[in-house]
């Protein structure tokens, strides 16, 4: 939490804001007014100094209307300041850090706002700030969540703001955290830090298991949730429920059932080696069509690049059909051959029924080839 004097400099700020008369924002940074006042009652923590990304600073706690959209002071105020500002940045001298109000995912500037509107200007992508973070007190499912995040984020400090869509999620990041430190000191025989845990999880863990789900191309899959997400929702059932997931075992030969010994098998690879998160499934189509509608549909399921063997067969069925699909693993084999069979096969013209069979265990004679 902040001192009592930066909460009293807050207030007396938003005291100054409150005051000025209702103008037109087309032109303008954004007011940190309005949107503290959209979540009402709010605490503040105290992140100290740090470096910020330029493009998130967004808006102004006082001097909103003094600056374009862009950040560049407005051509009828004076520019003495904001000219001996670039000349020291140009000379290379050193400058104070500003001071920041952050407010969700974006910044407002207290204090510096020539210096920051120098860095933008140069192109600079950091800028040096002093950081007080701004948390909306109210209990609503985002001002929650958010305060999830915040409290993460600042518990373990590594370098990559980790957004889950989901309120109780990040205690099981922390849990995961807390684990692998207890499995580091007994490798290691030395107590270790929380942060220490934390950075180590990230780059052995973490981002490994993350490199996988983008390789598998999941989150095309969940276009409402976020690579942590997934990457959250994956661990948890492989290394905290224990219990056989409903897109069966082929997940346990990508990712082991152990946490450590995940972390180990990355550790020995390359990324370009990385396990993909997708597996091939073959399944047979049985199906009865209508008279002298045979031919033409074996036509039909042929140009099908999922269809590797078709036959006309005499019996009880008419045709069967060996078909070879893919999926991801998160579907089970019964949804994607389902959907196959369902959108392929039993919209053609003339398929009255089909029956679907799933091979259990297989196996396959190559062709011998004989020595001319």
């Amino acid at each position: 939490m902040v001192t009592s004097s930066l909460k009293s400099t807050l207030t007396r700020w938003l005291r100054k804001v409150f005051e000025r008369k209702t103008r037109s924002r087309s032109e303008e940074i954004k007011s940190f007014r309005e949107n503290l006042e959209e979540d009402g009652a709010f605490d503040t923590r105290d992140l100290g100094t740090r470096p910020v990304r330029l493009e998130k600073i967004v808006g102004s706690v006082g001097r909103y209307h003094d600056f374009d959209s862009t950040f560049r002071l407005k051509d009828h105020l004076p520019h003495e300041r904001l000219e001996s500002v670039k000349k020291r940045m140009r000379e290379g001298k050193p400058l104070s850090p500003v001071e920041l109000y952050q407010f969700k995912d974006e910044y407002y500037v207290l204090d510096g706002h020539h210096r920051v509107s120098a860095a933008k200007e140069f192109g600079y992508e950091e800028i040096e700030a002093r950081i007080v973070q701004v948390i909306p007190s109210d209990h609503t499912l985002e001002n929650m969540l958010y305060r999830e995040r915040a409290d993460f984020s600042e518990k373990a400090k590594i370098p990559e703001l980790i957004e889950l869509t989901e309120v109780g999620r990040y205690v099981r990041l922390e849990r995961q955290i807390l684990k692998h430190r207890s499995f580091l000191e007994k490798e290691k025989g030395s107590p270790l830090s929380f942060q220490d845990a934390a950075s180590d999880w990230y780059k052995t863990i973490y981002l490994p298991l993350v490199a996988v789900i983008k390789k598998g191309r999941l989150i095309e899959s969940f276009p409402n949730r976020t690579v942590a997400d997934l990457y959250a929702y994956i661990s948890w059932h492989q290394w905290e429920k224990g219990s056989t997931p409903k897109y069966g075992i082929g997940i346990d030969q990508s990712i082991p059932k152990d946490m450590e010994a995940f972390r180990k098998k990355m550790s020995e690879k390359k990324e370009p080696g990385y396990p993909d998160m997708k597996r091939e499934i073959t399944a047979f189509v049985l199906m009865n069509v209508a008279a002298k509608r045979e031919h033409r549909i074996i036509d039909k399921l042929y140009d099908l690049d999922e269809v590797r063997e078709i036959h006309s067969v005499h019996g009880e069925f008419d045709i069967i059909a060996k078909i070879v699909l893919t999926r991801d693993l998160l579907a089970s084999d019964a949804e994607t051959i389902g959907q196959f069979v369902h959108n392929q096969v039993r919209q053609l013209p003339g398929v009255v029924s089909t029956q679907t069979l799933i091979p259990g265990h297989s196996k396959i004679k190559k062709e011998s080839t004989r020595e001319q």
